[in-house]
């Protein structure tokens, strides 16, 4: 169960010595920070490797956190330098989708209605598999703003930019993944006619 207590408390308490209180920010936190590094590394493993050294990089550091900005706005910074790295060492090719029920499991929740529950995972799944195909950047932008909830000016702190180079960007990976989606479904049409 989590805590109830803000993240100010629980980094606080980290501090302090209990381990229990990073173990909530763990939990809190974690789902989408294996989401976003699903965005980048685009298997289930590598994401989960990428999440683990986030959690142990925001710990060595916690006493950093000087509390400027949200503790997620702060983490999500560092899984995006985390997962940079990691591609880098990797040199994994961006438009492969290797496991798509990730997004599928995280994000659908089961509804009353079976028949929009399915129409949900469809939705969801070319949604994900869109996201999957843009480049890292665009991918990480798209879903710490829609999924993430991140503001402009938050996003822009996490990527270490201004937040009007995130509008431009965010802009332009809104029209890329609006191209995607239009390909996938226009294939996808073709393959049930």
């Amino acid at each position: 169960m989590q805590s109830k207590l803000s993240d100010t408390e629980l980094i606080e308490q980290t501090l302090a010595g209990n381990q229990a209180a990073y173990a909530d920010l763990v939990k809190r936190h974690q789902r989408f920070v294996f989401t976003l590094a699903m965005r980048f590394a685009k298997s289930r493993e590598d994401a989960e490797e990428i999440a683990q050294d986030c959690f142990i990089k925001a710990y060595r550091s916690l006493a950093s956190f000087q509390g400027q900005a949200k503790f997620s706005t702060w983490l999500y910074s560092i899984v995006y330098t985390t997962a940079m790295t990691f591609l880098r060492k990797k040199r994994v090719a961006t438009d492969s989708i290797d496991d798509e029920n990730t997004f599928i499991q995280l994000e659908n929740r089961p509804s009353g209605n079976d028949i929009n529950n399915v129409e949900n995972k469809s939705r969801s799944f070319y949604l994900n598999q869109a996201i999957g195909q843009l480049l890292p950047d665009d991918a990480a932008i798209i879903t710490m703003f829609y999924k993430g909830e991140q503001s402009l000016e938050e996003i822009a702190q996490a990527l270490g930019m201004e937040a009007n180079t995130v509008k431009v960007k965010l802009f332009r990976a809104r029209q890329r993944l609006k191209e995607k989606l239009e390909r996938n479904l226009k294939h996808e049409a073709k393959e049930l006619i």
